[in-house]
C-alpha cells in the first residue's frame, strides 16, 4: 500500500512538472496574481489581525475573558472558557486566524488539545472585510448582500459547533487562572505573524499556479460545463464552484457580473463556508500537529448550512 502510494505521488508530482513545463506562462500569470492578491489584499488586512491575535494571546488576555466566559463556552460548545477568544477573533479577522487563534491558546496550556480540535470546527472562519467589502460590494455590487452572507456565515459557523459538541456540553466549568504576561510580548507576536503571514501566502500563491494550469490544459471548463449542464447552472457559477473548491479568492471573484439573485448568493455562501482546498492547507501549517478532521468537518457543514440560510433568507432581506 506504502509502495502504490508513494508511486502515485511520484506519478503526480510528474504529471505536474509536465504541466508547468507546457503551460508556464499560464503558471507565471497565475503566480502574479496569486501574488498581487497577498500584496493588495491578505498582507495589509490580516498581518495586522495576526499581530493583534498573537499579542492577545501573550498578554494572557484569552484566560482573563475566559472567566467571563467560561460558563457560555461550557454549556454550548464542551471546552473552556478561553476558546471564546479564538470564536471571536475567528468571526472578526478571517482565514485562518481562528485556526492560529486555537493553535496558539494549545500551544500555551490554556485549552487542551481535545479541545482545540473541536474548536477548529467552527472557530476558523471568513471574515466581515471579505465578505462585505470583496464579496458584497465588490461582487455583488450590493452592501446589503455582504451583511447578508456575513450573517448567515456567523450562523453557520454556530449550528456547527452546536453539533460537534454534541456530547461533550457540561454544566461544570472552571475559570482559569489568569496568565502571567511574558516578556517581550510584541517582538514574540510579530514574529509568530510573520511566519504564519508566510504560510498564508505560499499556499495561496501554489493554489493560484494550480487554478491556472487546469484552466490552461481545460480541466476546470470541461467540468464547469458538464456542472452546468447536469444542474442548469449559468456556466459563471458553475466555473465558480469549480474554482471556488480550490482557492476562496478565485472561487468568489468568478462571480463577478452575476446577478444578485438568492441561488447565486447560496452558491457565494457555500464557496465562503467551504472556504477552498487552500484555506483548509492553510489551516493544518498553522495548525501544526493538530488533528483537523473537526476542521473538515465543520467547513462542510458550514457550507452546507450558509447555502441553506442564504437561499431561504435572500428572499426576504434582499
Amino acid at each position: 500500500m506504502k509502495k502504490s502510494g508513494s508511486a502515485l505521488a511520484a506519478l503526480a508530482a510528474v504529471a505536474a512538472a509536465l504541466a508547468l513545463i507546457t503551460c508556464s506562462a499560464e503558471a507565471m500569470d497565475g503566480a502574479r496574481r496569486s501574488l498581487a492578491l497577498c500584496a493588495e489584499v491578505l498582507i495589509p488586512s490580516l498581518f495586522p489581525f495576526f499581530v493583534i491575535s498573537a499579542l492577545i494571546q501573550e498578554l494572557g488576555l484569552p484566560s482573563r475573558l475566559g472567566r467571563l466566559a467560561a460558563p457560555l463556552m461550557s454549556r454550548l460548545f464542551g471546552v473552556s472558557g478561553p476558546g471564546c477568544a479564538s470564536l471571536v477573533l475567528g468571526l472578526m479577522a478571517g482565514y485562518p486566524l481562528g485556526a492560529a487563534s486555537v493553535a496558539g491558546l494549545v500551544r500555551r496550556g490554556e485549552l487542551s488539545r481535545a479541545e482545540g480540535e473541536r474548536l477548529l470546527g467552527f472557530c476558523n472562519n471568513s471574515g466581515p472585510a471579505f465578505m462585505l467589502g470583496a464579496a458584497g460590494a465588490g461582487v455583488f455590487g450590493s452592501a446589503r448582500a455582504g451583511i447578508l452572507l456575513y450573517v448567515c456565515h456567523i450562523l453557520a459557523a454556530l449550528l456547527s459547533g452546536l453539533l460537534l459538541s454534541f456530547g461533550h456540553r457540561s454544566r461544570s466549568f472552571t475559570r482559569p487562572e489568569p496568565s502571567p504576561i511574558c516578556e517581550g510580548a510584541l517582538s514574540a507576536a510579530v514574529l509568530a505573524s510573520v511566519r504564519n503571514m508566510l504560510n498564508v501566502c505560499g499556499f495561496v500563491v501554489a493554489f493560484g499556479v494550480v487554478v491556472a494550469v487546469l484552466d490552461a490544459v481545460g480541466f476546470l471548463p470541461s467540468l464547469a460545463l458538464d456542472l452546468s449542464q447536469a444542474t442548469g447552472l449559468e456556466i459563471s457559477a458553475a466555473r465558480a464552484l469549480m474554482v471556488g473548491f480550490f482557492e476562496l479568492g478565485g472561487g468568489v471573484g468568478a462571480m463577478r457580473g452575476l446577478a444578485v439573485t438568492p441561488l447565486n448568493l447560496a452558491l457565494c455562501a457555500l464557496i465562503i463556508g467551504w472556504g477552498g482546498l487552500s484555506v483548509h492547507f492553510q489551516t493544518s501549517a498553522v495548525v501544526g500537529e493538530m488533528n483537523t478532521a473537526r476542521h473538515f468537518a465543520g467547513r462542510c457543514m458550514s457550507a452546507v448550512f450558509s447555502f441553506v440560510l442564504v437561499l431561504v433568507l435572500a428572499p426576504l432581506a434582499l
